[in-house]
């Protein structure tokens, strides 16, 4: 079964990909051979085997929905509400997931942080569902490398930045 899940490039351009709410793509999961640039295959979907490149065909297609949670929890809390009544704590891995979150902070949060599924373990910094950390969104100096040991969980701002914060500390969430 084939979907479409948002992705597209411009014709000319073989190579950099686009998600629909205007983000370029910095983590691709195309099958092996995918994409092969086929004529008029500007548009990326999804299948039992990867992501692959496509033609314009009617088709279901994959919506992100995020949730705004306005119940102030500490991380684990977050995570383990975001888990039972949703997915997860959301992972934003491109510029347009980023942008969404950006928006849903700053109409349904009405507070400067909420939590994300981001938390550095060990020696680094990964999405608690196992998505790849490829895009980041630090802020300029954002002291992310190696934070601070009740700095290990991440919350972004109405900035639109990632921030390490205390995990005990309690805030609203975003779950998708």
């Amino acid at each position: 079964m084939f979907s479409w899940i948002g992705l597209y490039r411009e014709p000319n351009n073989e190579t950099d990909w686009k998600w629909s709410g205007g983000g370029y793509a910095t983590y691709l999961n195309f099958q092996y051979g995918q994409p092969n640039n086929g004529p008029q295959e500007f548009f990326g979907g999804t299948s039992w085997y990867g992501w692959h490149d496509y033609y314009d065909v009617p088709a279901t297609f994959y919506c992100l929905s995020l949730f705004v949670v306005r119940e102030p929890k500490t991380w684990e809390e977050a995570l383990e509400y975001c888990r039972e009544q949703y997915t997860d704590l959301t992972s934003l891995l491109s510029e347009t997931e980023m942008l969404l979150a950006h928006r849903e902070i700053q109409e349904q949060a009405q507070t400067a942080l909420v939590w994300t599924g981001l938390r550095f373990l060990g020696d680094r910094w990964l999405w608690v569902n196992g998505d790849p950390v490829d895009y980041q969104a630090w802020p300029p100096g954002g002291g992310h490398q190696c934070p601070a040991r009740n700095l290990r969980c991440g919350a972004v701002g109405t900035a639109g930045h990632w921030e390490a914060h205390d995990c005990q500390e309690r805030l609203r969430f975003i779950c998708y």
